[in-house]
């Protein structure tokens, strides 16, 4: 059995810094187990609307507390007054990262980007464009014109007009950003699986490698390596592919 002390090993710094790790449980009790069991190895974790919604604010704050850098995943989406007071409310919470959703428009956009006027270092807005889950026929059934690619270059778009610091996307359309974003832009990936995992109910996967290969600056690790039977030893190997798609060897 793997101890969680293999993963402060120096060489890791790097992917530790780029990686979070999903909380995606229905109590602040099974979070903050998950964050002991893998000790100060992992610094990054999301809290997604499953956890905030069960444990609210205090569980972001007790994070922080313990030094963890945070994505808030909370894809706001509605009118801009709406999502602009919302993010508002958030802006004391110690959070690394928070997003909204493109297809709230750019009106809704630039709406969230100006709720933090006001503060000195707010946290990284970024965008979700198209959902992981979301397949070509998905978006079909969904009444897009021009398949899943141009829907998502078009999000990238207004995602870069209304100011954002990146979006949150899959692997497979990263080289669009390259193509569509002439600016220093943060690319989040989730959906990342290693080769033997499930994919569940992602539908535009990627393994570590390919995503770090394509340009991904941060990956949100999940299922692929809580469901293993190991999850530590997984997210090593994890690191080790990420390492080895930015050059650094094993």
């Amino acid at each position: 059995m793997m101890d969680s002390g293999m993963l402060l090993d120096s060489r890791y710094d790097v992917v530790r810094n780029r990686t979070y790790l999903a909380l995606d449980v229905p109590s602040a009790s099974e979070a903050l187990a998950l964050v002991e069991r893998f000790g100060a190895g992992v610094t990054g974790y999301k809290v997604g609307l499953e956890l905030y919604n069960a444990a609210g604010r205090s569980v972001v704050e007790t994070l922080a507390k313990l030094g963890k850098r945070i994505f808030l995943d909370i894809k706001l989406h509605d009118i801009p007054n709406t999502v602009a007071g919302a993010l508002r409310a958030l802006k004391d919470l110690p959070v690394e990262m928070v997003n909204v959703h493109t297809l709230g428009g750019l009106e809704m956009l630039c709406a969230a980007k100006s709720a933090w006027e006001d503060v000195e270092q707010p946290p990284l807005l970024i965008g979700v464009t198209v959902l992981t889950s979301l397949s070509e026929e998905d978006v079909s059934l969904l009444g897009v014109h021009g398949g899943l690619t141009a829907w998502s270059r078009r999000l990238l778009s207004l995602a870069d007009e209304a100011g954002l610091d990146g979006v949150v996307l899959s692997a497979s359309e990263l080289p669009l950003v390259a193509e569509t974003i002439k600016r220093p832009f943060v690319r989040v990936v989730p959906g990342v699986r290693p080769l033997q995992a499930d994919t569940y109910d992602q539908q535009r996967i990627a393994t570590p490698l390919q995503a770090i290969e394509k340009g991904a600056d941060h990956l949100v690790l999940g299922r692929g390596v809580l469901s293993q039977s190991n999850p530590l030893v997984a997210l090593q190997r994890v690191w080790d592919e990420m390492r080895v798609g930015l050059g650094e060897g094993v």
